[in-house]
Formats: structure tokens, sequence, C-alpha cells
């Protein structure tokens, strides 16, 4: 789904990189660059990474701006074709699942088939899918094109990233990091504001903004199809479909908190694109597509700031203090609906986004504290899996529950989420440790008796 979107993972990273960023606010590590293809010089491959590290932020934001561009269209939907809150929330549902399908299965092709072909497999998945979301007049094909949709984002947050780690220039230290970490956050807030303010104000507001997004994923592909490749094609394209899943042992101790974290922070996304647009309009008394797109990007801007944040505390602490945030945020979004105050639930929104923010980045570097190369692909398996089932499963619940209950009853549920998994978060919440050796301990204990923040070395 696209409020969050995982960085790159080890699954991801490029066996030529010169350049990978730590996640979540950690620190660059360095590598040697060999066994660059053979058809590329040394020096005319210099001359041309900046355009392929402009070509792939650039496809980056496009993929994660026409993932938003549906969500102003909802009330559309709803009023034109009488879609329900169920089948709008069985559109999170089909995003979710096309998602998670393509960074479990394919997150790690491109290392085998090269950057540019599976990026450009990417733009193509996401091209379909505005091509279908054209003609939404029935669920059916609203499902489909999320679902392309879906799948289109999740190949390309696994081969953009890997993309502009490989071509970053190595000063700034820090670019490859920020633009792959905060670059989907840019892509979600842009098309989600482009297409309320297009909806409200262009001309055919049902199919404007899939054709933007159509020129500007055209565009995409030209970049893309003439930067050049940087990483070699290696046997075991197949091997690499077979999702691995799994958690040290030394960290496995960490993972039930950090899987309330995950299900309740991103049940909340869900719950923004499936239920949003309804209550925006229904409780709130604004039919404005632009304040509908204003909203979603309020709620997810302010989860850029949490790694940063976050990054100040231990991984215990910061979970603790992402989500008190977060579910303060939750009770002021529940309020401000009961008195339809729209101020307070935009204000209630971002502080709700930047919560998110700090706990998921707190507990992502606390799975992470000392993970090895070949750990750390399994590890954001098991995280993307968490998450992205936090997003699916619930929106299918509240869904089928929706012809039962109310938009603020449901909204109370989910708030009842967060304060369970707050709570839950609280009580259990705890560090990654090292011994004298440096190496983690499952105990929860050093032998410094020290906690020792998880940055991912």
């Amino acid at each position: 789904m696209a409020p969050i979107s995982p960085p790159p993972s080890e699954a991801n990273k490029p066996e030529n990189s010169d350049l990978l960023p730590e996640f979540f606010g950690g620190r660059p590590i360095r590598h040697s660059m060999q066994n660059l293809p053979p058809v590329i010089s040394q020096s005319h491959r210099s001359e041309m990474l900046p355009l392929a590290f402009l070509s792939a932020v650039v496809s980056l934001v496009v993929s994660f701006a026409a993932a938003a561009a549906p969500i102003p269209l909802y009330n559309t939907y709803r009023t034109e074709d009488g879609f329900t809150n169920a089948g709008i929330s069985m559109a999170v549902v089909a995003y979710a699942v096309g998602t998670i399908t393509a960074l479990l299965v394919l997150g790690r092709l491109s290392n085998h088939l090269g950057r540019r072909v599976t990026a450009i497999t990417s733009l193509g998945l996401l091209l379909l899918g505005c091509l279908l979301l054209l003609n939404v007049h029935d669920i059916d094909t609203l499902l489909a094109g999320r679902l392309l949709v879906g799948l289109g984002t999740g190949l390309a947050g696994s081969s953009l990233t890997s993309y502009i780690v490989d071509a970053a220039p190595s000063r700034p230290e820090w670019l490859a990091s920020v633009v792959t970490s905060q670059g989907p956050m840019l892509g979600v807030a842009i098309g989600a504001i482009a297409s309320g303010a297009l909806v409200e104000f262009g001309p055919w507001p049902r199919e404007l903004i899939y054709l933007v997004c159509v020129c500007f994923l055209l565009l995409s592909v030209a970049l893309v199809a003439i930067s050049p490749e940087t990483a070699t094609p290696t046997p075991g394209a197949w091997r690499s479909l077979l999702p691995q899943v799994s958690v040290p042992a030394r960290v496995r101790h960490l993972l039930p908190v950090a899987a309330a974290v995950f299900l309740a922070t991103w049940a909340s996304g869900g719950f923004y694109q499936a239920f949003m647009p309804a209550l925006v309009q229904d409780e709130l008394h604004t039919r404005s597509p632009l304040i509908l797109g204003l909203v979603f990007a309020a709620y997810m801007t302010p989860s850029v700031l949490g790694a940063p944040i976050g990054g100040w505390f231990t991984s215990a602490v910061a979970q603790r203090v992402g989500m008190i945030t977060f579910v303060a945020g939750m009770i002021g979004i529940s309020t401000a609906i009961l008195a339809g105050a729209l101020a307070l639930f935009i204000t209630a929104t971002m502080v709700a986004g930047a919560g998110q923010g700090i706990a998921i980045s707190a507990a992502t570097r606390g799975l992470l504290h000392g993970s090895t190369l070949a750990e750390r692909a399994p590890i954001f398996s098991a995280i993307y899996l968490l998450c992205y089932s936090g997003a699916a499963f619930p929106s299918l619940i509240s869904g089928q529950l929706s012809s039962l209950f109310s938009l603020p009853q449901i909204t109370l549920g989910y708030g009842g989420l967060a304060v369970v998994a707050t709570l839950f978060t609280l009580l259990g919440a705890r560090n990654p440790h090292i011994d004298r050796t440096g190496k983690s301990t499952s105990d929860g204990s050093s032998a410094s008796g020290s906690p020792v923040q998880g940055t991912v070395s």
C-alpha cells in the first residue's frame, strides 16, 4: 500500500554497489565496485551515472504518486457508481496483496536480471494499472487496477531503490539513504494532492489524473531505457523467486512488540485509504477532493520525520514514544470525527503520522541490530509480511463490518487497536543488547549493563 514504503533491503543490494545506505537513520557503508558490465567502460559509465540516478529518482517518485492517485476519486466512485465502503476497503486489500507479492517474490530479481529490465517492468505494470483505472465503473475493474498498481509499486520499491543506490554519487554520502527512504513519501504526497486538485478543478475529473500518470510513467520508461545498467546479470533468477522469511534467534524476543507496532500502524494506513474519503465527506462535511488529498498527505508526510527523531533514543524508548504519540493522534482523530472538526482532524492526523514514523523506524532498527548481510533480506521479508498483513486483514474485516457499524464506530475500533498495541509496547518493548565480544544477546542483557541503540552496522 502507498502509505509507507519500505526502504531497499539487502535483498536488493547490488553486488557491485559503491554505496549502501544504512536504513532508518544509520550511517553509510562503503563497498568496493567490482564486476562492472563489460559493455560500459569505466569513464563512460561514470559520465552516465548521473542520468541513471536522475532516472531512478524520477521513476520512484512517479511510481508512488501513481499509487496514491485513486484515493481522492473514491468518493466519486461511491457517488456515481454506487461503490460501498466494503468495496473500497477491498481495493486496499488488493493493493496490499499485489505489493507484498512483488516484494517477497520479485524483490531480488533485479540482482539477476539487471536494474533496467526490472525497473521498466515495474513501470509497465503501473502503466497497465493506470490504463485499467481510466474506465472504472464496477468494483472488479477497480480491484484489478489496484492489484496491478500494487505489483508495480512493490517491484519498483525493490528495483528502483537498488538502482538509486548503485548510481548515487559518493558525495554527499547520505544522499542515497535520504532519497530511497523519502522518495516514496514525496511521491505519495504529490500524487494525493495533485489528484485532489485535478479532480476538483480539472476537466475529465475521473480520467485526467490517470492520463497525467501515464504520461509521467512513459517519461520514466524513456529515461530508464537510455540510462546505463549498473548491475551485472547473474544466474539464479528462478531461485530468487523463493521468499526467505526469518528473524535471527538473538532478536526474536523483539518480534512480538515489533509485530504489534507494524500491525497497528499499518492498519491505520489501510483505514485512511479505505474509509477516510467517506469520513471526510459524511462526518466532516466537505466534498472537496483537494481537501481529501491534503488530509492523506498530512498523514503520510510527518512519518518521514520518524527515523531521525526515533534515532535520538534507544529502540525500546523510541517505540514507546512513537506509539504514545500515535495513539494520541488516533484519539484526536476520533474526537474530531465525533465533533465534526476538520482543523482538529488534520492536526491529529499529522500527530498520528509522526508517531507511526517514530515507532516503525525504531521497531525495524531493533530487528536489524547486529544483522549480517545474509540475514537482512529474510528480516525485511518478515517485516514486509507483518506490515502488509496489518494493512490488508483489518481492512478486509472492517470492510465486511461496515454494513453493520457506522464510520465513527469503525474509527473507534481502529483507535482501540492502537490503544491495545500501545499498552503492549509500553509493557514489552526491549532493546537489543551486546556482550563484550560485540555480539547481540537474546536475553536482553549485556556485559556492561547499559542499553545499546540498535543501529545496523
